[in-house]
């Protein structure tokens, strides 16, 4: 599967219409797959057709992009519960009320790389459609509740089922190897003050 597949996607140039497409909200418990059975930990996001429209037509699959963290909003994951928008996991959010003390200093409101999955995960069946984001990043610890903005520029592959746990862990982790490639570009990263060779301009990111 992964042998047959680019190692980068997307024009040299940078990203192309419709992206880059936004996306935010509070970071929602899950199923709680991505670490105890993939080793690949995952932020879930509410999938919200209010805040996010283009979400219900746009291809399940696999995107990259940006996302950067930022301490919880009061009150933003409970009307998220209120709601009944989860990110196909329990209903009932985690106590969000220590996040911002989880959240590393390094990582505030810095725009880091990430893939994510939106669609049904075919391999579990799932019902609810899920907004799955992979940091590329090392954390330490979660940070329920903590407010996560996403800069979505590319489309990786389409959604995918798998004989084996082992041929879906192969498939995300070389998703990782994707994103990071194609985001190394100057192009593909944003423009801030930290940044030497970024030239992609979305202020609304930082």
């Amino acid at each position: 599967m992964t042998t047959t597949r680019p190692s980068v996607v997307g024009a040299d140039a940078g990203p192309e219409t419709p992206f880059p497409v936004r996306m935010e909200g509070p970071i929602i418990s899950g199923f709680g797959r991505g670490s105890k059975e993939l080793g690949i930990p995952t932020a879930n996001l509410p999938v919200d057709a209010e805040a996010t429209p283009w979400i219900a037509g746009c291809e399940s699959g696999v995107y990259f992009g940006w996302a950067v963290l930022e301490d919880a909003r009061p009150g933003e994951a409970a009307a998220a519960e209120a709601k009944g928008i989860i990110g196909g996991g329990p209903s009932k959010l985690p106590e969000a009320s220590d996040s911002a003390a989880k959240l590393p200093s390094d990582v505030l409101r810095t725009p880091l790389p990430m893939v994510m999955s939106i669609g049904y995960n075919p391999f579990y069946k799932n019902e609810t459609r899920t907004a799955e984001v992979h940091i590329l990043h090392p954390f330490t610890s979660d940070f329920y509740g903590a407010h996560l903005r996403l800069a979505i520029l590319g489309y990786i592959r389409p959604e995918l089922n798998y004989d084996s746990l082992e041929a879906l862990v192969a498939d995300i982790n070389f998703d990782c190897d994707v994103a990071r490639n194609s985001l190394a570009r100057p192009s593909w990263t944003p423009k801030t003050k930290a940044s030497e060779t970024g030239s992609l301009d979305i202020p609304w990111l930082i």
